[in-house]
């Protein structure tokens, strides 16, 4: 496979594969969107070059990541970028379907969990030019189902799962989520600008959490205008890229 390193987040170089699903606006969103709990266990579900975690890792917000990934050709890259970036000791892998996903396999329950899972089901969207981008964004090897289940198995009670996804399959994501007794509990819709519709959702559920108790944050609007060129981005996108985290008005304590 052609394979290319793209510097991230200053500190951060990532090692991706050309036939395989590339970095995105997305990811990095979902690490900005995790609360940091320095002390705390996480696991990733779906990590493919492991962007995520090595994102999550290198500012503290976790002390160990498992980073599991099904593809192995995928946990492969994903572990030659752990190793690259010298997180050996706070980031793991494990090549492994979420379907399979057991407590003993991460060490015991953990603190949070994290996914950027597949948006869409099998046979929708345009075809991809290779298998390993069509199981990434294709409910192949897994649902939104089945990530649930697996985050649910491994958290511990009162544990957080968050998910990066699509505006319009929400009522897919929080059904899964009601079926396993995650808890919604604050969501973003991701704007192109003040005029253009959701392309993205992110959204934290808590395991056991109550029914009540749903916070809905503004919007997040990541560039002034989407037909200005170039782009300039607002001042919330421009803090969560300096940061890595997103401004206090969208985490309620």
């Amino acid at each position: 496979m052609e394979q290319f390193t793209t510097p991230i987040n200053g500190s951060l170089t990532l090692i991706q594969h050309k036939e395989m699903l590339t970095y995105g606006t997305d990811a990095y969103l979902l690490f900005a969107y995790l609360r940091k709990k320095a002390k705390g266990r996480a696991v990733e579900l779906g990590a493919g070059s492991g962007v995520i975690s090595l994102l999550a890792a290198s500012a503290g917000k976790f002390a160990q990541i498992t980073a599991v990934e099904v593809q192995p050709t995928e946990a492969d890259v994903c572990a030659a970028n752990i190793s690259a970036n010298g997180l050996s000791e706070k980031v793991s892998v494990l090549c492994a379907n979420v379907k399979d996903l057991t407590p003993a396999m991460t060490g015991g329950e953990v603190d949070v969990v994290f996914a950027n899972p597949p948006y869409m089901t099998v046979g929708s969207g345009k075809a991809n030019t290779s298998d390993a981008k069509y199981i990434a964004r294709h409910e192949v090897l897994g649902t939104i189902g089945d990530f649930a289940q697996a985050a649910a198995r491994v958290l511990k009670f009162s544990g957080s799962f968050y998910a990066v996804w699509r505006p319009d399959r929400l009522p897919a994501l929080f059904s899964a989520l009601a079926e396993v007794g995650l808890a919604p509990k604050r969501m973003t819709a991701v704007c192109g600008d003040a005029a253009t519709a959701p392309s993205l959702v992110l959204v934290e559920a808590k395991k056991g959490g109550a029914p009540d108790g749903f916070f809905l944050t503004k919007p997040l609007l990541l560039h002034e205008s989407v037909k200005a060129s170039p782009l300039i981005d607002t001042p919330d996108c421009k803090s969560i890229y300096e940061n890595g985290d997103f401004p206090n008005e969208y985490v309620r304590p």
